[in-house]
């Protein structure tokens, strides 16, 4: 076309202002349109089937051309003048209202969006554009199944890439109508010289223009409210953000991403205003946050925990469910529901701090405390169940700073001082911590595992609150007494009741016989071979049955140990944690050492692990190997130091451990043919045979849980502090370990 106009222009040789013929043919393509309106009769014939597509083509063709024939860069043309002059587009949004030929709103849209991206001059400044272009952003985006969602879509892309290229341009589309009256009242008057002299001068084709009065009956019985006057001061403000917020609920997959992004960039590039007046005067954190607990609330209330945790990997780029997954109900709604929070962690990731913030501490009223906080209160335990779970699903897909924030103090509360023993729970964090000794063991299976997804967040809080506020000050450690000379002095084991003669069974050898002193460093710190030793030897090996299976052992503990901490380090190296332990003086008094409700728990579960189901146990063990892996000097000492002189009163991991294996000597005794039931018990846990079921099984699983969970402190140990490497130093673990 614009070939064929410049052949059209060489033609004219000897025609002073070609430029002329430019406008004579832009107002001739326009009456052609307008007099469609006139002429027509029959109002079922689509708009594409008509002649307004292709006129409306012609006018965009020689926008474009014109501008490109500017002697001066950046200035309107004649053409440009008409179009703002004479509210084209103000007219074509009461057109596309009206739907007028049927599918004129889907032209509209598209002659918006091609002027807006091909024509280089600022439009969006002027009143006569981001007035037309506020109302044909209401026109759409508010009803899910549009016919014109593709338009509507592409329409807000060069809106938001607009904005993009010049963040300015937000207020104009974004802001109430008393700033734009303000902005336009000054900019007006020089933005369009032009303009002004065209208005006055008679002479000029615009007498050429089509008579509304003559035309426009039909279309104009539909026209916008008060088309002269400023959009008013409600849902016009926000129409951009409306418009994005309705598209993204389409069930078109293309359409809703598009406009996902459109809205991430919107919120990214706002100024300091313009963020401060998306948080304050528009429905944008309310919209999203809606929807958010929309989705939530419309999840089935049967949903299995189980099924929830295998639905990993959702993305809001991809929010369907992997179709290679096991299906179960509710899996597309939960695949949804995930697939929109995971949009909203990452909109608090990239938006300006202001809606970042504001957008965090929506979700977290409106979702966490309304909505998930009841739930997680219910006496219903299928309300607890389900709530817990969904909780641990959004905590694993959490990824932003200002929404892990809330998260926390959601949980755990903003007062991180020591808890006492008699202290009934003040916080959300105390309640749930009660759920993990639950008489449901699914709810404590459920429950620990939301635990356990917390302590892999990087907020150094958490592991505050729940652990080191109760060790600071090593009240744990018995003042004032030599460090113990043997392994003996530092276990009492004579004065346990559960490791009296009577007690011991003659194959005990391991624990009656105390080793030689333990080894210590340089910096009087406990050899790491003699910490592994400990953990290693602290099963007795009649109970012992993974030297003769394959691919248990011990080296497989260390390799696994290695990532595990490798990672657990990277997180928390910002929090400058000290390398050792503050030392005691020896002169401060005794005070009271209470573990703090979680490890309190977490010991209590650990002692009865002879007596808990099986897959309650792998829960209690594998939260208490994330807490071993914190290379925090306190954390070590407490959990896995076997040589602590604990202070009277006081319990650690490994006391709690060497009376487990007292009971175990007991029960031993009372089980016929122990060795080979135990064996067998691992082959059916292992898969090697088929499982059946037998006497004493809830024991015998429990005696292979604490073989392995004893294997893997030890590599923990190892890979914290290597023998060859300095304290809290890092190093790979010797070759034939990994």
């Amino acid at each position: 076309m614009l070939s064929r106009l410049g052949a059209l222009l060489q033609e004219a040789v000897g025609a002073r202002e070609p430029s002329i013929d430019l406008l004579e043919a832009f107002v001739e393509h326009w009456k052609g349109i307008t007099n469609y309106y006139i002429e027509s009769t029959d109002e079922n014939t689509p708009a594409k089937k008509t002649d307004i597509p292709w006129r409306l083509k012609q006018m965009l063709d020689i926008l474009v051309y014109e501008e490109k024939q500017q002697a001066v860069a950046g200035e309107a043309g004649p053409c440009l003048e008409y179009l703002l002059q004479h509210k084209i587009l103000e007219t074509l949004c009461t057109l596309g209202k009206a739907e007028y030929p049927p599918g004129m709103r889907q032209q509209v849209l598209q002659f918006f969006s091609k002027v807006l991206a091909q024509v280089q001059h600022p439009l969006l400044h002027y009143l006569n554009v981001h007035r037309p272009v506020q109302k044909l952003l209401r026109l759409g985006g508010t009803v899910p199944g549009s016919l014109t969602e593709k338009e509507e879509v592409q329409f807000t892309t060069v809106l938001c890439c607009k904005i993009q290229q010049d963040p300015a341009l937000l207020t104009y589309i974004v802001e109430g109508r008393k700033t734009v009256g303000r902005k336009e009242a000054s900019r007006e008057a020089t933005a369009l010289p032009r303009e002004a002299a065209g208005l006055k001068n008679e002479e000029q084709p615009h007498s050429k223009a089509p008579d509304r009065g003559a035309w426009g009956a039909r279309a104009l019985s539909t026209q916008l409210p008060a088309e002269t006057e400023e959009p008013d001061g409600g849902t016009g403000e926000s129409s951009l953000i409306t418009s994005l917020i309705g598209l993204c609920k389409s069930q078109k997959g293309r359409v809703a991403l598009k406009a996902q992004e459109n809205l991430l960039v919107l919120v990214s590039v706002a100024s300091q205003a313009a963020a401060t007046y998306l948080v304050q005067s528009s429905p944008c954190c309310p919209a999203i946050v809606e929807h958010l607990c929309q989705l939530y609330q419309s999840l089935p209330s049967f949903l299995d925990p189980a099924d929830i945790a295998t639905l990993e990997g959702i993305s809001w780029r991809l929010p369907s469910a992997p179709s290679d997954e096991a299906s179960f109900p509710g899996k597309e709604t939960l695949a949804a529901f995930l697939g929109w929070f995971d949009y909203c962690d990452h909109l608090i990731t990239e938006a300006h701090t202001v809606v970042s913030d504001a957008l965090a501490k929506s979700v977290a009223e409106k979702l966490f405390v309304e909505i998930l906080q009841p739930q997680l209160l219910h006496v219903s335990e299928q309300s607890i169940l389900t709530s817990t779970a969904l909780l641990t699903a959004m905590l694993r897909q959490l990824r932003s700073p200002a929404l892990l924030r809330e998260a926390v103090a959601f949980l755990l509360g903003k007062d991180q001082q020591p808890a006492a023993p008699e202290d009934s729970p003040h916080t959300l964090g105390g309640h749930l911590i009660r759920h993990c000794d639950h008489l449901s063991d699914e709810i404590s299976i459920a429950t620990l595992r939301l635990f356990e997804e917390l302590l892999q967040k990087p907020h150094e809080q958490i592991i505050h609150s729940l652990i080191l506020c109760h060790l600071e000050g090593r009240p744990y450690v018995a003042r004032g007494s030599p460090e113990p000379e043997s392994y003996e002095d530092t276990l009492d084991l004579e004065e346990d009741p559960y490791f009296t003669d009577g007690f011991l069974d003659p194959g005990f050898q391991p624990s009656m016989k105390p080793p030689p002193a333990p080894v210590t460093n340089p910096d009087g710190k406990t050899a790491v071979t003699e910490i592994v030793n400990s953990f290693l030897c602290l099963v007795p090996e009649e109970a012992k049955t993974s030297a003769f299976l394959e691919e248990t052992g011990y080296d497989t503990y260390v390799h696994d140990a290695y990532g595990l901490f490798q990672e657990c380090s990277s997180r928390v190296a910002p929090w400058g944690w000290p390398p050792a332990p503050a030392p005691l003086d020896p002169h401060e008094p005794e005070r009271p050492f209470f573990e703090g409700h979680f490890l309190r728990m977490l010991f209590d579960r650990m002692s009865r692990i002879l007596e808990q189901p099986y897959s309650l146990n792998l829960q209690v063990t594998s939260v208490l190997s994330r807490l071993a892996l914190f290379p925090h000097p306190l954390i070590h000492e407490y959990l896995l130091d076997p040589y602590i002189n604990l202070a009277p009163g006081c319990r650690s991991l490994f006391s709690v451990l060497v009376r487990v294996i007292g009971d175990l000597m007991q029960r031993i005794q009372r089980v016929p043919q122990f060795p080979g039931k135990l064996l067998l018990v691992r082959r059916q846990l292992m898969g090697q045979v088929p499982g059946e079921q037998l006497d004493h099984q809830t024991l015998l699983q429990g005696v292979v849980v604490l073989e392995e969970f004893c294997k893997e402190l030890a590599a923990i140990a190892f890979v914290k502090f290597p023998p060859r490497g300095p304290h809290l130093r890092f190093s790979e673990p010797p070759e034939g370990h990994v």
